[in-house]
């Protein structure tokens, strides 16, 4: 099918959403003129004319400037590219310019219009009214609608599916569309943190009713696919219809899968590819000085969580738990692991980014490996304690991993390290299951993310099993209250909490850290990679 074909077959099925009364003429009509069709043809197709007839001669139309170039961006391989399930950065890197969000997060953790242009709230916080922007097309060719919004969140809510967004949308009372153009959210509690809640990875908007979102990859977003190769890229060519101005600014992208990092900051040398979003400290340190190469650090509030099932022998004990923690020296982790880029962790996911909630008040315990020693007998275990680590293969959690064998073997702690491909360790939520694991936590905008899908009772990601009914109840006053003093309470207890009994240990704060080759243009690095814009880029 020839370019033209190809256009005239798009309005062909969007001829039947007019039919069917899903889509109005004008908007037709301004889905012909996106695609670059006359006036005269589009009207023929409206009128059922497969194809138009011949328009009298007239002057040529002056050519119209698109995106041009390729941009190559090197990435880990993807397992789950279904929206509502995908989870790790080269997932969300494809999902982000394949479809949109209602709202996005800018570089300075700022709530922006995406596909809602404009939104209001209720003065009791519980309703919330988004306004949809105009000329927005799927992939097919179908006018995005309300009801599309709809459908997706009240999928992303369904529990019986089993989502992490279950949770997080768990305090919407009803959704409805308001109009094609509108939709309105109604929640049962105030949630000062909804907006930021919208933009969560998960919540890319389909067109309601797709049967097969794992491979249809039927979005609005900058992109559209070409080809999918699961074994090493995935092929993309611009959207054009698509309704930001300016965007995509390059014709093709393209995304290259490498299962070790090493080869890909490899690849970035050689000039395979342009980009590379993330990778270890000492990668990073070797590109530094590389001629061509422009280095880049973006601080975050992500980080590498070491925790232990608190449900289970030996996390059920506290003196274990304590153990644990007085045998980690966490300074000399950041020194080691993470080479002093970002910031030293206390045990807690309220991070020093978060300035208005981030306490220093509880201290960490200095490093006791016999103090330690004497827990862990207390505990039962007079000839130390076994147990195995499992760690995804990205990052520096390998290495995290390593340095905690040597500090904990001081305590009578006997580590055995089990390195797994990331996609084996996130794999059918095994990382849910083992005992001792080392876990990624890509950065959020808000605090409350981490504690309402990863810490508060019976969250589908509290990996740790945690549950603590004082910590539960000062997470629901930090998520409901709109007074902002009474949440800075609230976060400064949870603080405490962790630090003193919660069954995980943050010993650093990652710096993202990409690398680029130069004349690259726009790129602006997110804290969470797979959020990044490469829409923007310019090559």
């Amino acid at each position: 099918m020839n370019p033209s074909d190809e256009r005239l077959h798009v309005l062909q099925m969007a001829r039947s959403e007019v039919l069917a009364g899903r889509m109005s003429r004008r908007a037709f009509l301004r889905l012909g003129l996106a695609l670059g069709l006359s006036a005269g043809a589009t009207a023929l197709v409206a009128c059922g004319s497969a194809t138009p007839s011949p328009e009298p001669t007239a002057a040529p139309a002056p050519t119209q400037s698109g995106p041009t170039g390729r941009l190559r961006v090197a990435s880990e391989i993807p397992v789950q590219l279904d929206p509502a399930f995908a989870s790790s950065d080269a997932e969300i890197l494809i999902l982000n310019h394949v479809y949109d969000y209602l709202v996005d997060i800018d570089a300075g953790n700022n709530v922006i219009p995406r596909l809602a242009r404009e939104w209001t709230m209720s003065d009791d916080g519980l309703r919330y009214r988004l306004t949809l922007a105009d000329g927005v097309y799927f992939h097919d060719g179908s006018p995005l609608t309300a009801a599309d919004v709809v459908w997706t969140f009240n999928r992303l809510r369904d529990r019986s599916l089993q989502l992490p967004t279950a949770d997080l949308y768990a305090n919407i009372a009803d959704i409805t569309a308001d109009g094609e153009n509108a939709v309105v959210f109604t929640l049962t509690t105030p949630n000062p943190f909804f907006l930021y809640d919208l933009s969560d990875n998960h919540a890319l908007v389909l067109r309601a009713g797709v049967t097969n979102p794992a491979t249809a990859f039927n979005g609005t977003g900058p992109f559209k696919v070409v080809e999918y190769r699961t074994e090493n890229r995935i092929d993309l060519a611009a959207h054009q219809a698509y309704f930001q101005a300016g965007k995509p600014a390059i014709a093709n992208l393209e995304i290259i899968f490498f299962a070790d990092q090493a080869a890909a900051v490899d690849a970035l040398r050689g000039g395979q590819v342009d980009l590379v979003l993330r990778m270890p400290t000492p990668l990073f340190q070797t590109l530094q000085q590389t001629a061509g190469i422009v280095t880049v650090q973006t601080p975050t509030n992500g980080f590498d969580l070491v925790r232990l099932r608190a449900d289970r022998t030996p996390g059920n004990q506290p003196d274990v738990i304590r153990a644990l923690k007085l045998a980690t020296d966490r300074q000399a982790i950041f020194r080691q692991v993470k080479a002093g880029l970002g910031a030293v962790g206390r045990d807690s996911p309220i991070g020093p980014l978060f300035s208005a909630y981030y306490s220093e008040e509880t201290p960490i315990p200095p490093r006791d490996p016999a103090a330690a020693r004497a827990l862990l007998a207390a505990a039962g275990y007079p000839n130390g304690l076994k147990l195995d680590l499992h760690v995804p293969d990205s990052g520096d959690r390998p290495d995290l991993a390593v340095v905690l064998k040597e500090q904990w073997a001081e305590a009578g702690i006997d580590i055995n390290v089990i390195v797994e491909p990331e996609s084996v360790y996130y794999g059918d939520n095994g990382w849910l299951e083992v005992d001792l694991g080392i876990t990624g936590w890509g950065s959020r905008p808000v605090p409350q993310f981490y504690l309402d899908v990863m810490l508060v009772s019976g969250a589908v990601w509290n990996e740790s099993h945690f549950s603590d009914a004082e910590f539960d109840a000062l997470a629901a006053t930090a998520r409901t209250t709109l007074d902002e003093a009474e949440r800075v309470r609230a976060y400064r207890e949870i603080q405490r909490i962790l630090i003193e009994r919660g069954p995980i240990i943050i010993p650093y704060f990652f710096a993202q850290l990409s690398a680029h080759r130069e004349g690259l243009r726009g790129y602006v690095a997110k804290a969470f990679p797979g959020r990044t814009d490469l829409a923007v880029i310019a090559v």
